[in-house]
């Protein structure tokens, strides 16, 4: 966790608010453990329900994944809002775990995934990723999600902690009531095609 993250996750706790005024939510953190902090205290409001999954136990991990890719543990469209910070670039097939991020979010969730498009190689376990703007409006396809907001912080803005180096990406998308055409089920269709004559 740092600062940059922080203070952009706050902004979209922010804009929940405004977006969706009295309404009970089950927000679901994914790669909550608290490493120098986390994002439990913008997610606490009454009505709310925060749940922090990772793949180790430890301080703000509610749910223990035993698979990145398999969250068989949390029911199909039952999590209104998915977030996550900085975790995205440390799962090596990061596709795979959006396709769980898809299962799980009800019709018209909201999710807000933050990652860094540069920085210094930093492994938890692994290092895998940087994310561009271009990547996540792809992963919005992939995924048949309405993207809402994708930006890169491109400009330095002094953060204490140096977080600058990161240069977060982010993306706010919704889970379409209705799958759009050219969703996830079109791309998965496309890609088994692809696979089987690659045989």
């Amino acid at each position: 966790m740092h600062s940059s993250s922080f203070e952009k996750m706050k902004k979209f706790s922010e804009e929940l608010v405004l977006g969706r005024p009295g309404e009970r939510l089950r927000i679901m953190d994914l790669g909550s453990l608290d490493i120098n902090g986390t994002y439990r205290s913008l997610f606490n409001r009454e009505g709310w329900y925060y749940i922090g999954l990772d793949l180790e136990p430890g301080p703000n991990v509610d749910l223990i994944l035993t698979d990145p890719y398999d969250w068989h543990r949390v029911a199909s469209r039952t999590v209104d809002v998915l977030i996550s910070g900085q975790a995205l670039e440390h799962i090596e097939h990061f596709w795979r775990t959006m396709l769980e991020v898809e299962r799980v979010l009800k019709p018209g969730g909201l999710c807000c995934l933050i990652a860094p498009s540069s920085g210094f190689e930093h492994r938890h376990p692994v290092d895998c990723w940087r994310f561009y703007p271009d990547g996540f409006k792809a992963l919005c396809n992939f995924m048949g999600f309405e993207p809402l907001s994708v930006y890169t912080q491109w400009e330095d803005r002094n953060y204490p902690d140096g977080s600058d180096v990161w240069h977060d990406t982010v993306l706010i998308a919704r889970k379409p009531k209705r799958p759009l055409i050219k969703g996830i089920k079109w791309t998965l269709a496309q890609y088994l095609k692809r696979k089987a004559l690659a045989l």
